[in-house]
């Protein structure tokens, strides 16, 4: 049964009304992107801080409604400490005639990435978000979920490092061994060559996201900040290199022959890109340990920035890599396992009313569980 109105009560978080249940007190705005507006809350029934998303018009178009359901369905799915959890969902609207606003609870945490880029971290906790963000990945990818949107601004953490993944409305299951999607889905800074240039991607895409991350954290800064997709690959081969011949095998005529037509780029070797003198910044001394974290540092990112999906490290092997493996527990990287994700979701297709009717019936359904 959906609550009355009379257990809601609307507040204007920054400039837009949040209607939300009489247990969340306190709603304050702490961020706003294309998917939604977030405020933080005290869940007056638990005594615990929460964060409320309200989703951007949901029923605005077919691609904002079919990308609500989607959000909401996989985070039903998932199960795991590195993923963010949902706590609540839940509309102040009594009917499917009147349904419009949709709300995601989930746990609160302190910041995003974003806060801590310019931090210099050292190795020991540099090491452990990846490692956390690789476990919450490979979770992902046992449900046969991509991502697809990882970046600095979805991925949150806490004081004590413990991080989280959040944001699925873009996320897309993988139900065959290639599939070829839109290019315009990931950031552009963090989209790997593979959706760049529209060719059929797998599940290391994830992996070439983390590696922007991970290298954005060393280096206090953006790895590949293009101003379109081709100025984005430019950006890619400037530092990383021209891929070798095999690799253009795979694009399309139009798409090969004009990458093919650019001129050859060397790019710079790995400890040229990322020296030493960036791991140095909150060290007080550097001995042959830390040079040694350096190195394997530097090995990953390769691994990770690597062009060619071919030849790019697997999320199972990046967790067994040197420079995080002393983090790795069997329990955290493969467990528990997702619940079973209906595939055929994805290739649906229905009209704006069957796709709200989709929508309420969940948020009815969680509110029946509760």
């Amino acid at each position: 049964m959906a609550s009355s109105n009379s257990d809601f009560y609307t507040v204007e978080v920054g400039d837009t009304n949040f209607t939300v249940p009489l247990r969340y007190q306190n709603l304050m705005p702490i961020g706003t992107g294309a998917q939604g507006v977030v405020c933080s809350a005290l869940d007056a029934r638990t005594k615990r801080d929460v964060a409320i998303k309200k989703l951007a018009k949901p029923f605005q178009n077919v691609i904002h409604a079919k990308r609500a359901f989607r959000e909401l369905k996989l985070m039903k799915v998932v199960n795991h400490k590195n993923i963010i959890g949902l706590i609540d969902v839940f509309t102040p609207n009594q009917s499917l005639p009147e349904f419009e606003e949709v709300y995601l609870v989930m746990e609160l945490m302190d910041a995003n990435l974003c806060a801590i880029v310019n931090m210099g971290l050292d190795h020991d906790r540099l090491s452990y978000l990846i490692y956390q963000m690789l476990c919450g990945i490979r979770h992902l990818h046992s449900a046969g979920i991509i991502h697809r949107d990882l970046k600095p601004s979805n991925i949150v953490v806490k004081a004590n490092c413990q991080l989280k993944i959040l944001d699925f409305g873009l996320a897309r299951t993988n139900c065959g061994p290639k599939l070829m999607m839109t290019p315009y889905v990931v950031t552009r800074y963090y989209r790997a060559p593979e959706v760049i240039l529209g060719m059929r991607y797998q599940e290391n895409v994830d992996i070439w996201s983390v590696g922007c991350i991970m290298g954005e954290l060393i280096r206090g800064s953006v790895l590949f900040r293009g101003n379109d997709h081709i100025d984005q690959w430019n950006k890619i081969i400037e530092q990383i290199g021209t891929p070798p011949k095999e690799f253009f095998q795979d694009l399309m005529p139009s798409v090969r022959q004009y990458v093919e037509g650019l001129a050859r780029v060397e790019g710079y070797p790995i400890d040229r890109l990322f020296p030493d003198a960036l791991f140095q910044r909150n060290e007080e001394l550097y001995d042959e340990e830390k040079q040694m974290k350096s190195d394997e540092a530097r090995d990953l990112l390769a691994r990770m920035l690597t062009i060619d999906p071919k030849n790019r490290i697997s999320v199972e092997e990046a967790l067994r890599h040197s420079y995080i493996s002393t983090w790795y527990e069997e329990e955290e990287a493969n467990g528990p396992k997702p619940q079973t994700y209906d595939h055929s979701l994805d290739e649906a297709e229905h009209t704006m009313d069957e796709w709200k009717e989709m929508i309420f019936a969940e948020v009815m359904e969680s509110s029946t569980q509760r």
